[in-house]
């Protein structure tokens, strides 16, 4: 197991809002001061879903491109991780273009079709209903085109099924070396946590990968800290959750990392820097 674990800052996601959180950046500005409190908090990674001024999900190149490029002019350490899986209504072709025009380090890389919903936890009550999109061909073909063009993936894990369809197109061996799984819990589509299933996936993992871990809401902090115990890494921000484990309103994403990283330090794991996430995760830094 590594002694050093991979924090990884989600500051934004598609749907977290300013009225449910002001600490939700829209801006590039935004964004980019965000993520230099979150690397000061011991984050070696935020993950980016970029916005529209008035806090609409984006796919438009330029926009993406001047959040990537204003994270990485306040902090160059940093390793930025887009997302591919840009809204609602995207083509396939709207979400890989901007990873190819931007070319990030990292991207997320999703695994299946699946609901995805925004659902009222207490009462069952449906807010949003969606239909998450991806082929087994969008899996090949997001994968080859990060690979060819120096983007490593990350391979989002909703429940074991994605893990089994990344199990079937790596045959092809386009994946580079370590392979980088997140295991998503709690999204209203996906797998709610169970510390079982996780074990399990951990160990259905291709030999010599990294995994790493996400909750929504309150499944945040059971599933990073399950995720430090086995030895994998932690991803935390208000993309997942707004509120902090004692039920506070979070002051940003920056103020989670803190609290990933007093886990960490329980455990006795201390955060990765940057570049040790690099070396631990196969990126080639630039």
């Amino acid at each position: 197991m590594s002694k050093k674990a991979i924090i990884t800052a989600a500051l934004s996601g598609t749907a977290t809002s300013k009225e449910q959180n002001p600490s939700v950046p829209y801006l590039p500005k935004e964004f980019a001061e965000e993520a230099a409190k979150c690397f000061k908090a011991g984050a070696a990674m935020v993950h980016i879903h970029s916005r529209t001024d008035d806090g609409v999900a984006t796919h438009e190149v330029e926009r993406i491109r001047a959040t990537h490029d204003a994270i990485k002019e306040k902090t160059p350490e940093l390793i930025v991780n887009l997302t591919s899986a840009v809204g609602m209504g995207q083509t396939p072709e709207q979400r890989i273009t901007q990873i190819i025009a931007v070319k990030p380090e990292m991207a997320s890389l999703n695994t299946n079709s699946m609901n995805f919903a925004g659902i009222d936890r207490k009462t069952g009550k449906i807010l949003l209903d969606y239909l998450f999109d991806n082929t087994f061909t969008m899996l090949q073909d997001f994968g080859k085109a990060m690979e060819e063009n120096g983007v490593k993936p990350e391979i989002e894990v909703y429940d074991m099924g994605g893990l089994d369809n990344t199990l079937l197109i790596m045959k092809q061996g386009f994946f580079s070396s370590p392979m980088n799984f997140n295991f998503v819990w709690g999204v209203a589509g996906g797998q709610a946590f169970r510390p079982g299933a996780f074990v399990n996936m951990v160990h259905a993992l291709p030999p010599n990968s990294n995994f790493t871990t996400c909750g929504v809401g309150i499944e945040e902090f059971p599933a990073i800290m399950q995720s430090c115990i086995m030895g994998g890494h932690m991803r935390v921000g208000l993309e997942d959750n707004i509120k902090t484990p004692n039920g506070e309103l979070a002051k940003g994403s920056w103020e989670l990392v803190e609290w990933a990283v007093k886990i960490a330090q329980c455990l006795g794991r201390e955060p990765a820097a940057p570049d040790e996430a690099r070396e631990i995760m196969g990126i080639r830094k630039r």
